[in-house]
């Protein structure tokens, strides 16, 4: 039997309509907007943090604020987007606050096709030595180099996200590719 016949009406419905529910009090409708995007903003935030530990409270109090903030958000169909920058900035902040470094070595990668062991070697020894190379680098200048390379973030978002011109932001990503170039240099 199709799993569809038994979708209540709030499962099928469109964000915007989800996000206009919830910010009216409607709890069904921010379940299902929970359920559509918290693995998303989980993995998400696996990627900014570099322990596992606190994934799901970043995720948590993701959602919590996006409850608290509903109904201030302007245009309810980017609803999705809107949680991931809660996300990026509840994780951010998890890494201000502990001052730790983002471990490119935990990030899941995609395993190569057919390679032959020298070359899985390689390439795990390339991603120890970036993993090292970023450990190195100043907070802010990693923090940037993440949000851009890992995140997929623009310079604009970058600067809001930090709080930072986006000339300085220019700035810390240039250097922090600089000073991975450096360090990289024997893997070339």
């Amino acid at each position: 039997m199709n799993d569809d016949h038994f979708r209540s009406p709030l499962e099928a419905a469109d964000d915007g309509f989800l996000a206009g529910r919830a910010a009216d009090g409607d709890t069904a409708a921010f379940g299902v907007l929970v359920r559509r995007y918290a693995s998303m903003m989980r993995a998400y935030a696996r990627r900014l943090l570099a322990g596992s530990a606190e994934i799901d409270d970043v995720v948590q109090e993701a959602f919590i604020t996006a409850w608290e903030q509903l109904p201030n958000l302007g245009d309810p169909r980017r609803v999705k987007s809107w949680l991931m920058r809660i996300t990026s900035r509840k994780a951010i902040d998890r890494t201000r606050s502990a001052r730790t470094y983002i471990d490119i070595a935990d990030i899941d990668l995609p395993a190569p096709g057919r390679a032959a062991p020298p070359r899985q070697t390689e390439a795990r020894e390339t991603v120890a030595a970036l993993s090292e190379a970023l450990q190195q680098l100043p907070a802010a200048q990693r923090e940037c180099w993440t949000l851009r390379e890992i995140g997929g973030y623009s310079y604009e978002e970058i600067a809001d996200e930090l709080d930072l011109p986006a000339s300085t932001v220019r700035g810390l990503l240039a250097r922090a590719r600089k000073d991975i170039i450096v360090r990289m240099e024997q893997w070339r």
